[in-house]
């Protein structure tokens, strides 16, 4: 299962590793579904996959089929689950705790993946000081502090537009190396940050786009 000895990581493109995440979770199903084995055309077959992508992806990691044998299930779930860093946990910090940044503090996929929110920032004196199931409310002025304190690397941005940059600004400042961004804006960072946008508007308006074009 172990990558080729002396293999060297090439440069990996970004939809394969998302791809890593969807397999991850069909890998998943199939251990739950008590299923040992499965070879990459019956994983192609059962989830709506492509085969060849999914070898080609697993390629650039290392060899982990066997011949005759195929994939075992729980083996490759644990080592993709290594290479997308799932065997660890992760501390996250979420900035701004309104509608939806209330949403995100409640969704349970975070933790179910080992994303640990251990901090929230909000400069909303109402909520300042209080805890959500446990986790401390604190001001944006204490920002730095608590990050270096619990070992933060990973933030959610959920603020207004209007607040955003200035708030991925004092991430950045405070040694944050990869934001999931929220806020209906382009924002700018460091090269070495890495920054993922979630715009949930564009999302629906590609969805409107196909609808209006299928009445059209």
């Amino acid at each position: 299962m172990a990558p080729r000895p002396g293999y060297r990581l090439p440069k990996i493109p970004e939809m394969t590793v998302r791809r890593l995440s969807v397999y991850t979770r069909c890998l998943l199903q199939l251990e739950e579904d008590g299923v040992k084995t499965i070879s990459s055309q019956e994983l192609a077959e059962r989830f709506n996959l492509n085969s060849a992508q999914v070898r080609k992806d697993l390629a650039y990691f290392g060899e982990f089929g066997v011949r005759g044998i195929g994939y075992y299930v729980s083996g490759l779930k644990a080592e993709l689950h290594r290479i997308l860093g799932l065997d660890r946990s992760w501390p996250i910090a979420l900035v701004g705790i309104g509608n939806l940044g209330s949403a995100l503090f409640h969704y349970r996929g975070f933790s179910r993946q080992g994303f640990r929110i251990v901090v929230v920032i909000d400069d909303d004196p109402t909520k300042i000081g209080r805890e959500m199931d446990g986790v401390p409310i604190v001001a944006s002025r204490d920002l730095a502090r608590e990050i270096k304190a619990r070992g933060v690397q990973v933030a959610v941005v959920a603020v207004p537009a209007e607040s955003a940059q200035i708030v991925v600004d004092q991430l950045v400042t405070a040694g944050i190396k990869a934001i999931l961004n929220f806020a209906p804006t382009r924002l700018k960072v460091p090269r070495d940050v890495r920054l993922k946008d979630v715009d949930l508007s564009i999302e629906l308006e590609t969805l409107s786009f196909y609808l209006a074009k299928g009445t059209r």
